[in-house]
C-alpha cells in the first residue's frame, strides 16, 4: 500500500492508464498549462494539479488544451469515443455542465441506445464539484442528482484516494460514458491505495465504512467523513451506525442499502445537493417503498436548503450539512417511538 493524496490518485491513475492503452487521451481547459504557464514539464496541470506531467510524457497528440468551451470539450470527447479512443475529458467546474447538456444528455448518454448497441462511447467526464470555498453560487454546486437522473450515464463519487484509484481505472476501461465527480475539498486529503496496477472497484458496489445496528447513514464524497465522525461520536454512547459510502449513484447498490435498513429500521441520508428532486429524496423514497415494513421511524434527509449557495462564509457554513446537523437527525430517528 502507498499513501497519497486524493489529487495524486487521480493523476497517477490517468498516467498509468495512458501508459497501458495508447487510445486513452486527455482533454480540457488548462490540462497542459494552467495559471498562465506555457505548458511542458513545468506546467502545473490545471488549477487542480491533476494532469501535471502528462503533456511532457505523452505529448500534444494525447494531452490537449481546449478552448474555454464546455460544449466543445464534451463534443470532442463524444467524437473521440465514437472513433475508437478513450477520452478522459475534464470540466473544470461541474457547475458548467449545463453548457454542454445537449452533447452529454442527448448524444453521449444515448449513443448506445440510438444505434441499437452497435457502437460504444467509452468517455470519462471528470468534474470538480462541491462547496466550502466561498466560491459562491456558480462555482460551488453539487450536480450529481441531475446527472444521476440521465439514463445512459454512469455516475461515480469517490470518497477516498483508494476509491479514486479503483473507480477511475474502472471508468477508463468501461465501454460506456462515465461521469467522475471529485469533491474539491477532498483533493488535499490523503490515504492508502493498493499498489496493484490492475486494482479496480466494480460500479454498483457500495462500501460499509462503519457497522452498527441502530441507524443507517448513507452518503458519498466529502460527506462520508462527516457521517463517520458522527458514528464514532455516537459509538461512545453505545449507539451503533451503519455508514454506507455509495461510491456510485448510477448504478446504485440498492441491496446494501435495503439490507442495512432491514436491520437498523432507521435511516438518515446525507447529501450536498438541494432537497427537491434530489438524491436524498430518491433514496428515502427507495427505502419507504422497498423496506417500509422494517422502518421504525420516518427516513430523514440532511441536505442544504432549496436555495442558491451563498457567498458569505457564515452563510455558506449554515447552508451546508455538518457533523452537528447529521447527529441531530440521527437523534431524531432514535427518539421516534
Amino acid at each position: 500500500m502507498t499513501k497519497m493524496m486524493y489529487r495524486d490518485a487521480v493523476l497517477s491513475t490517468i498516467m498509468e492508464e495512458m501508459a497501458r492503452d495508447p487510445d486513452v487521451v486527455v482533454l480540457g481547459e488548462d490540462v497542459v498549462g494552467g495559471m498562465g504557464t506555457a505548458g511542458g514539464p513545468e506546467a502545473i496541470g490545471g488549477i487542480w494539479s491533476t494532469s501535471t506531467g502528462l503533456y511532457d510524457r505523452f505529448g500534444p497528440g494525447r494531452v490537449i488544451d481546449t478552448p474555454i468551451s464546455e460544449s466543445a470539450i464534451m463534443g470532442a470527447a463524444a467524437g473521440l469515443a465514437l472513433s475508437g479512443k478513450r477520452p478522459v475529458a475534464e470540466l473544470m467546474f461541474a457547475d458548467f455542465i449545463g453548457v454542454s447538456l445537449d452533447q452529454l444528455w442527448n448524444q453521449i448518454a444515448k449513443f448506445r441506445y440510438m444505434f441499437g448497441g452497435k457502437t460504444r462511447c467509452p468517455a470519462v467526464i471528470r468534474m470538480a464539484y462541491g462547496a466550502g470555498f466561498n466560491a459562491a453560487a456558480q462555482h460551488s454546486q453539487s450536480v450529481h442528482h441531475i446527472l444521476t437522473g440521465m439514463p445512459g450515464l454512469k455516475v461515480v463519487m469517490p470518497s477516498t484516494p483508494a476509491d479514486v484509484k479503483g473507480l477511475l481505472r474502472t471508468a477508463i476501461r468501461d465501454d460506456d460514458p462515465v461521469i467522475f465527480l471529485e469533491h474539491k475539498a477532498l483533493y488535499a486529503t490523503s490515504g492508502e491505495v493498493p499498489d496493484d496496477p490492475d486494482f479496480m472497484i466494480p460500479f454498483g458496489h457500495a462500501r460499509l465504512s462503519r457497522a452498527g445496528g441502530d441507524v443507517t447513514l448513507i452518503s458519498s464524497g466529502l460527506l462520508l467523513g462527516m457521517c463517520e465522525a458522527v458514528a464514532d461520536r455516537l459509538a461512545a454512547e453505545g449507539i451503533g451506525c451503519d455508514v454506507i459510502d455509495l461510491r456510485t449513484t448510477s448504478p446504485l447498490d440498492e441491496e446494501t442499502i435495503l439490507d442495512s435498513v432491514e436491520v437498523t429500521g432507521r435511516v438518515v441520508v446525507v447529501d450536498e445537493a438541494p432537497p427537491r428532486c434530489g438524491l436524498a429524496a430518491d433514496l428515502c423514497a427507495l427505502v419507504a417503498e422497498k423496506a417500509f415494513s422494517s422502518l421504525k421511524a420516518p427516513p430523514q434527509q440532511v441536505t442544504p436548503p432549496h436555495t442558491p449557495i451563498p457567498f458569505a462564509r457564515e452563510l455558506e457554513s449554515a447552508y451546508l450539512p455538518s457533523v452537528d446537523k447529521i447527529e441531530a437527525a440521527v437523534r431524531r430517528v432514535l427518539a421516534w417511538r
